[in-house]
């Protein structure tokens, strides 16, 4: 008898799941619109050429070793990551009320401040203060608050399945009804899976709700530069609340902006009220890196650290980004031309006003199956795509198909 003989069998994360049927598939023509990763027009991954160059910079040097770099991570990764995110000109950087912790990619940035707020938020070792997710959300901003112990994981309004956009009225309502002192998860842009973002005046809406009913801003920024080419726009959301005087968090991924998915480079950026009480938050995230990951890996980090830190370096990686967004914007464009083309039934203006990898098209749970097992197009239950996943040379299948499934299946 084993002692693992009573653990159940969990189910496959429905992302990588979904790709290995991907990969399992003989199908000649079959298309992965569910994986979220970019890939180029011969839908192959892309090395930046920026990357390329600062890994041959960073081996030809001499003086670095392997030694364990301070616990919260490398500093000059640290700084320059909050700086994007923030702005050269932050004057929360230069009142030294900005710190940040090197984390294992996106999700550990939203793991340590998850971790943090559940210690030290709202009195101590509070696991019923409310957390607001939207709905949708991306699926690990749920498990990560509940698996930090988070009793309260709550959706707000987000999404009009009906408009197919953005519910501002819904979204307001349940920040003027929540409890005072809620926490709410909000994308700085590229909402994921809708790709749906408030405009500049509706954030300011929701900036004063949330300052005068005093919830606290969780920012996650997965996708700076990637979503509209430019690193400023994709940030403005995440400046604009520092420039009221929120104490916030920001989780930061460099996986999409980098291409630098397996390397897990994350930071969490810290904005606090003033000198001190930073100084305290950075020595409690100490203590809780200590027993999570106790050290980073350098590599990742290095990699973007030079990058940013050089004025050279800097503007050939934002050529590379505005390469990929601009992919991503031609093929939003070609698809929704395409659909509309055909005479594809309902409205398909959604598909350029989102923004980002993602566009969630509205396709149902049915015609998602009819995708998946009749044209071997793979994509999200929730009919979320990966604008990437398109090329020139699938396009006009991926069409068809939808076209197909929209006009076959109710």
């Amino acid at each position: 008898m084993s002692v693992y003989s009573e653990v159940p069998q969990a189910d496959p994360v429905a992302v990588f799941k979904l790709t290995q049927d991907f990969n399992n598939d003989s199908f000649p023509q079959k298309v992965n619109l569910g994986v979220g990763a970019y890939r180029t027009d011969d839908s192959k991954p892309w090395v930046l050429p920026v990357v390329k160059k600062v890994e041959k910079i960073i081996v030809q040097d001499d003086s670095l070793n392997h030694e364990y770099l301070p616990i919260l991570g490398l500093p000059e990764f640290r700084s320059s990551a909050s700086k994007i995110a923030l702005g050269d000109d932050s004057p929360a950087i230069r009142e030294n009320r900005v710190g940040a912790v090197q984390c294992l990619g996106g999700t550990g940035a939203l793991k340590m401040g998850a971790e943090f707020l559940r210690r030290f938020y709202n009195g101590s070792n509070n696991t019923r203060t409310p957390v607001y997710v939207s709905a949708p959300t991306w699926e690990n901003h749920n498990a990560v608050f509940a698996n930090a112990g988070f009793e309260d994981v709550r959706p707000y309004k987000y999404w009009d399945a009906q408009k197919r956009g953005l519910d501002l009225t819904g979204f307001l309502g349940d920040l003027e009804s929540c409890p005072e002192h809620s926490i709410f998860v909000l994308h700085a842009c590229a909402h994921n899976p809708t790709g749906t973002d408030p405009t500049q005046d509706q954030w300011k809406q929701i900036a004063e709700i949330m300052m005068r009913r005093k919830l606290f801003v969780f920012f996650d920024s997965a996708y700076q530069g990637f979503a509209s080419g430019s690193l400023d726009k994709d940030a403005w959301a995440v400046r604009y609340f520092v420039s009221l005087g929120f104490e916030m968090f920001c989780a930061q991924s460099f996986s999409k902006n980098f291409g630098l998915y397996n390397e897990r480079v994350g930071n969490l950026t810290v904005v606090a009220h003033d000198a001190d009480n930073l100084k305290r938050v950075l020595s409690q995230m100490e203590k809780i890196v200590r027993t999570t990951w106790s050290n980073p890996p350098s590599q990742g980090a290095r990699i973007v650290a030079v990058t940013l830190n050089s004025p050279e370096l800097f503007a050939e990686w934002k050529d590379n980004v505005k390469t990929m967004a601009d992919r991503v914007l031609l093929m939003r464009a070609q698809l929704k031309a395409k659909l509309q083309a055909l005479g594809t039934p309902g409205t398909w203006e959604h598909i350029t006003e989102q923004i980002g990898m993602f566009s969630f098209t509205g396709l149902n749970p049915k015609q998602v199956e009819y995708m998946v097992k009749e044209k071997h197009i793979y994509l999200m239950a929730s009919g979320r795509i990966n604008m990437c996943g398109l090329t020139t040379k699938n396009i006009d299948y991926v069409a068809e198909s939808i076209h197909e499934a929209v006009t076959h299946v109710q």
